[in-house]
């Protein structure tokens, strides 16, 4: 008797960079750019809240040349590139009230980061955090996050480069897939909640499910029986700051996975890598990812616990969902030895070159998520010969 295929639906989101908690992200992570390319050592804890007509900093930042930093002009910048530029609408780049409450680092943290030799350097927190990688796509993340992000980089570049001129800044895209045995086989609903100008719905609908087809139809998994659920509530013409308020750090799952495997709670963006929230995450992608490109295991997710001030890591704990060519404790005595990955925070720095970025800046991590993407450094896959020999696999 043949077995039963096991069948299940995902969904996932993603958000575009003019959502307001996304718009919060970039004007923090492009202040932490700033900072970095002053001082390389920065300690940066940068948090942004948007609302109507304002636009707000606070938070912790050491910098050696923070009089040459101005954050005012910085979140403007940011503002006017995601393209709020209209003050009819109640919140652009040149019209926003700006509020700055920016302060040093408490001390007692800086005590326990900055300590000694650089392989001392402590964990600027305490907390877990966790990388995931599976072959589902040639990007090596689950489908459903990947096909959500792709449609709002394309709505992107057409706003911009005005192919459908009536699209403003804010909107959300959703992606459901149904899989068989774990493989991806047909996507069943989509959903695009777009802001606009006053336009008919029905031209929206129909330009932006044209829009859809373009993106999704290379996929190969849209039928004849897919749904398509654009601005399903109508019209939606207020938005960004002036629709919803937005904080720094609130679309953690957009940043991570979309929902797949697990989150430890924190937050990237703002972030110094000297907070393993945010290097320690980059690099268990990192670690993940090589673990799957290795063939050692279909689906691989990695957690690290840290304790503040404290350098090595409290526990690695490695999960392959039963897709494992070797066993998964064999695999985490792998990690934990350092040999391949070091996961002492100075170590995670310099080996992806985190505070010193080449050809990339945190703030373009901000958008379309933090995984899956070209010319982050925690994308590589150049330690898949070095796994699969200590591994002990031709």
């Amino acid at each position: 008797m043949s077995k039963l295929k096991t069948r299940h639906i995902y969904t996932s989101e993603s958000v575009s960079e003019g959502h307001p908690d996304k718009v919060c992200d970039q004007i923090s992570d492009a202040i932490l750019d700033a900072c970095l390319e002053q001082d390389e050592h920065a300690h940066v804890g940068c948090e942004t809240a948007v609302g109507p007509n304002l636009v707000v900093n606070l938070g912790e930042i050491s910098c050696k040349n923070w009089k040459k930093i101005n954050p005012q002009m910085i979140a403007r910048n940011v503002v006017e590139d995601i393209g709020y530029d209209d003050p009819s609408e109640g919140f652009s780049y040149d019209t926003f009230n700006y509020v700055c409450a920016i302060h040093k680092q408490s001390e007692n943290i800086e005590r326990g980061v900055d300590r000694g030799p650089i392989e001392n350097q402590g964990a600027g927190d305490q907390g877990m955090m966790f990388g995931y990688a599976s072959n589902a796509t040639p990007q090596l993340m689950p489908a459903p996050i990947m096909f959500a992000h792709s449609l709002l980089e394309e709505l992107t570049r057409i706003r911009k480069e005005k192919v459908i001129e009536y699209l403003r800044p804010d909107s959300k895209a959703q992606v459901s897939v149904l899989h068989e045995d774990g493989k991806a086989v047909k996507i069943t609903t989509v959903v695009i909640s777009h802001q606009t100008r006053d336009v008919p719905l029905k031209r929206i609908r129909k330009d932006l499910i044209d829009v859809a087809h373009n993106v999704l139809d290379k996929t190969g998994l849209l039928t004849n029986r897919t749904e398509f659920f654009i601005n399903p509530t109508g019209k939606f013409v207020i938005g960004g700051p002036c629709g919803d308020a937005g904080v720094t750090g609130r679309k953690i799952i957009v940043d991570s996975y979309g929902g797949v495997g697990s989150h430890g709670g924190g937050a990237f963006s703002g972030k110094d890598p000297s907070k393993v929230d945010r290097s320690a995450a980059y690099y268990a992608r990192y670690a993940a990812k090589n673990i799957v490109a290795a063939k050692l295991a279909d689906k691989c997710e990695i957690q690290i616990a840290y304790a503040i001030g404290v350098a090595k890591p409290l526990s690695i704990n490695v999960s392959t969902y039963d897709t494992g060519k070797i066993d998964d404790d064999k695999i985490a005595r792998i990690l934990m030895d350092g040999k391949i990955f070091d996961f002492r925070p100075a170590m995670m720095i310099k080996d992806l070159g985190l505070t010193a970025p080449k050809g990339w800046i945190y703030r373009k991590s901000c958008n379309y998520g933090h995984f899956g993407r070209n010319g982050f450094p925690w994308e590589k896959t150049d330690r898949v010969k070095d796994l699969r020999e200590t591994a002990g696999l031709k």
